[in-house]
Formats: structure tokens, C-alpha cells, sequence
């Protein structure tokens, strides 16, 4: 949903690898890649007053295999694997604030979407921590302050690394934990009785 203007548009894009990397004992690793790419893109598609983007590191191939997961008229586009958050980010277009969500959360509440874009009308960037100690999203105020240009951060940029290199005091903002499924640990962590995730939730009671 668009907003009026691009001084007030607020964009969410989720990230997504190229290529799986863990997945569950049993599981095929793309399969899970794009399952959790399709519950967490849901997620961010079902929020009031945001436009959605998807980012996908790698090959138009890749875009594609994104496209087909996404409704119709969603921008997807390639980013660079070096420094998909902020070139993500970039290819938003113009607009207020941008926040890149890690294609591996999709039971993520949307609530903390939102407290990211509050946390932005003060801060260069609001991000997620996961509770492995990577980022779930990072949200950044456009145009992107030179030090995050610089730093040019992602979704495995420890939280200690952004504190240490703020310009001031409150140019980072914290928003509440979550966690990314990147372990069997994390598996623990899904609720079986929150609607949604439905594609990983599949993927999960077939081996």
C-alpha cells in the first residue's frame, strides 16, 4: 500500500540468500530457503501502510524463482551479495525510511516492523537483534548516514560493531529480540499455534 508522498513512504524489503544454507535434518535446503523467503514475505505483504519490495542476492534466475512466490506487482530485484542490506535499501526508491528483513523469520510479528520506523525518526538505523546474536532487520533513515555507508552493514553485522562505530549517542536504536531459524535450537522457538508460516510449517511436517 502506497503511502501519498515520498517524504512519509515507509518500505519494507525482505532479503533473501541466492542459495539455501542450514536447513532441517532431512530437509531440502532450497525448498526450506524459499518456504521461509514465502512465510516471511507474507508477513511483511500483510502490513498497513508500508510498500513491499523483495531483494534477492544472486542471479535474475533467482529473481525469478522469488517472483513466482510473491503477488503480482511486488518489486523484486537483484542486490549484491557483498552488501545486499544497503544496496537493498538503494533500489527501494525514494522514500522516508527503509527497513530489510532477513528472509528467515517468517513468524515474525509485525508489530516490530513497526517499532523499527519509530525508532527511525531519531536514529540512522533501528535494527531486530536475534537471539543468535545477528541482526532479524535493520532498518535505516534515507538518505543513509555516511558512517553506515561506510560500515555497510548486514543481517550477520554484530550489534557490539554498529554501537562501536555510531556517531552519537542515539544513532542506533534497538528494537525487541526475535529469532531467525538457523538452527535446530531455533526450530524450538516457532509456536505451533500462531497462524501463519504456513510454507515452512509444510515443509516441516514432511521429510
Amino acid at each position: 500500500m502506497t503511502t501519498s508522498n515520498n517524504s512519509d513512504r515507509r518500505v519494507v524489503v525482505v532479503v533473501v540468500p541466492d542459495a539455501g544454507t542450514w536447513a532441517p535434518p532431512g530437509r531440502d535446503s532450497e525448498a526450506w530457503r524459499l518456504a521461509m523467503a514465502e512465510d516471511t514475505y507474507e508477513v511483511i505483504a500483510a502490513l498497513d501502510r508500508v510498500d513491499v519490495a523483495v531483494a534477492v542476492a544472486g542471479d535474475e534466475n533467482a529473481v525469478a524463482e522469488m517472483r513466482a512466490l510473491t503477488w503480482p506487482g511486488t518489486p523484486t530485484y537483484a542486490v549484491d551479495p557483498d552488501r545486499p542490506v544497503l544496496h537493498a535499501v538503494e533500489l527501494a526508491g525514494p522514500a522516508a525510511a527503509v527497513v530489510a528483513v532477513s528472509h528467515d523469520v517468517p513468524d515474525l510479528p509485525g508489530l516490530l516492523i513497526g517499532k523499527l520506523f519509530r525508532a527511525l525518526s531519531n536514529a540512522d538505523v533501528a535494527v531486530t537483534p536475534a537471539e543468535d546474536g545477528s541482526l532479524a532487520a535493520v532498518g535505516v533513515k534515507l538518505p543513509v548516514a555516511d558512517w553506515l555507508v561506510e560500515l555497510a552493514p548486514t543481517f550477520d553485522t554484530p550489534l557490539d560493531l554498529l554501537e562501536a562505530r555510531k556517531p552519537r549517542r542515539h544513532a542506533v536504536a534497538i528494537g525487541p529480540g526475535w529469532h531467525r531459524l538457523r538452527s535446530n535450537a531455533d526450530l524450538a522457538r516457532l509456536d505451533p499455534g500462531l497462524e501463519g508460516w504456513d510454507a515452512t510449517r509444510s515443509i516441516l511436517r514432511h521429510s
